[in-house]
């Protein structure tokens, strides 16, 4: 009967941890049972594997606190594994030795220090290592020296095994065994794995945690944030992880726009918008005092303030739809307003998204006609749709990680689903502005990350300047680089 699992909780209680200045993870907030085997995932540079070094007791802790790690962790990393070749290749300097190192031998790495001999020998025979433990370790290849670390890790009785991307490199029959392996001793050992790939998670895992790059501060970008962590048992927000990651991660890039259904060309001289002085204001109370704001093509900037501090109304100024744009000295589009130019002419120009819209959007029509309908400017779809139109509309299930949910009513998906196609419908014509006003409202924590990720791609991948419009100015998405906040006036 296997032993069982000895790990006191661990805990980071918002732990800033620094890695002699090359990263920072930022107040880290995480808690680790001896019940618990733990994937952490994330996007490239997000600081999976410093989160993972935290639980072997490197970096240094700056503010906050680290608890409970234990005395004794089997790590398996690549960093690891480049300090030990590392190692053993300085003994092979002949500069400063008299005589040629042959190296330390595969049999010394794998049981000096060995607190379980026997299993480390049936590992050295599984892994088809028997031959090679005469061989200097530095000798070994790639895949080769990734087997003697596993075996180190496995055979040293560890309280906590952590193991970065341990599939990479193993062979097939190799990988079938360590997966055998490693199911077999999930009531001896807590695990935390480092994993790029979902499709590689142990069907023993029981929670993953999801990091992030931190943008709070762009001058440092090299920093990581745990932003999400999920119970495995509960399959809907797995699954919205996994969309994330997919949003994430994915290779695919915004699709193209119909190229029979393009949008007028807009003077290239002239800014998208420019408000002068713009003043909103009922009887004697001013909500909005003498703006001065342009926006230029390729701008994205983000748009923050109180409630009351009439950011919906300057946005109403720029639509057309607030009556006092045509008292105010307002460009958009090369037109200004007041001078014989129709709603319409403003409006095509610009792709909306707001949690009204999604009120109005009752209709129950399928996955796939919500966002064909962004080319009709429509809620709901009553025009003839182009053999181009759906294969376009394809494109943005497909980014979306929504291929397999093409043909479900739109009134019958999550909150987030719904918002997402909605943003997806709003850049089917790649509008020369997309404005975003609170898109993540009344979204729960990982629809939002949903959210922002796919605002992230828009604006790495496309021609559409993004005005973001939310609460916080520090809620930052990269890709934003220009900010503006109003402020509640009395």
């Amino acid at each position: 009967m296997n032993a069982p699992n000895r790990l006191a909780p661990i805990q980071l209680n918002q732990a800033t941890v620094n890695f002699d200045d090359r990263f920072t993870l930022s107040e880290i907030d995480w808690t680790i049972t001896a019940d618990q085997h733990w994937v952490i995932t994330g996007t490239n540079g997000a600081g999976k594997s410093a989160l993972a070094a935290v639980l072997a007791g490197l970096g240094e802790v700056t503010a906050g606190s680290v608890q409970g790690l234990p005395e004794r962790v089997g790590l398996v990393s690549f960093e690891a594994q480049a300090e030990l070749i590392a190692r053993e290749l300085k003994k092979d300097d002949a500069d400063i030795m008299d005589v040629i190192s042959l190296g330390t031998p595969v049999h010394e790495i794998i049981f000096e220090n060995c607190q379980d001999p026997a299993l480390a020998q049936s590992l050295v025979e599984k892994f088809g290592l028997s031959k090679l433990l005469d061989r200097a370790f530095r000798k070994l290849s790639t895949g080769e020296t990734r087997k003697v670390m596993l075996i180190r890790a496995l055979s040293s009785k560890p309280d906590l095994l952590i193991l970065d991307e341990p599939f990479d490199g193993l062979d097939a029959d190799t990988l079938a065994m360590l997966q055998a392996h490693l199911a077999s001793i999930i009531n001896t050992v807590p695990m935390v794995m480092v994993l790029n790939r979902f499709d590689e998670m142990p069907d023993f895992i029981t929670h993953v945690a999801y990091m992030d790059k931190d943008s709070s501060d762009p001058k440092n970008p090299n920093q990581g944030r745990l932003t999400l962590t999920v119970d495995r048992s509960d399959e809907g927000a797995f699954n919205e992880l996994y969309q994330l990651l997919h949003l994430k991660t994915t290779d695919l890039n915004v699709p193209e726009a119909d190229p029979s259904n393009t949008l007028p060309a807009l003077d290239p001289s002239q800014p998208l918008v420019r408000l002068k002085d713009a003043t909103i204001k009922y009887g004697d109370t001013i909500i909005v005092n003498k703006l001065n704001w342009t926006i230029e093509r390729g701008q994205h900037w983000q748009l923050s303030g109180p409630n009351g501090s009439g950011k919906t109304g300057v946005l109403s100024l720029i639509t057309g739809d607030h009556p006092q744009c045509y008292t105010n000295d307002i460009y958009v589009f090369g037109f200004q307003r007041g001078n014989g130019e129709s709603i319409w002419q403003i409006k095509q120009f610009i792709g909306y998204v707001s949690t009204a819209l999604q009120w109005e959007y009752r209709v129950s029509t399928s996955c796939k006609n919500v966002i064909i309908s962004g080319f009709h400017d429509s809620i709901g779809l009553y025009s003839k749709s182009s053999d181009n139109q759906k294969k376009i509309a394809d494109q943005w299930l497909a980014l979306l990680g929504m291929t397999s949910r093409a043909d479900q009513p739109f009134n019958k998906l999550s909150y987030g689903d719904q918002r997402l196609l909605l943003i997806a419908r709003a850049m089917v014509k790649h509008p020369p502005l997309l404005i975003l006003d609170e898109p993540c409202l009344g979204l729960d924590d990982m629809n939002r990350q949903l959210v922002l990720a796919l605002i992230e791609k828009i604006c790495q991948g496309s021609e559409t300047t993004v005005l973001y419009v939310n609460h916080h100015a520090e809620d930052r998405i990269a890709g934003i680089e220009r900010y503006l906040k109003l402020e509640k006036n009395g």
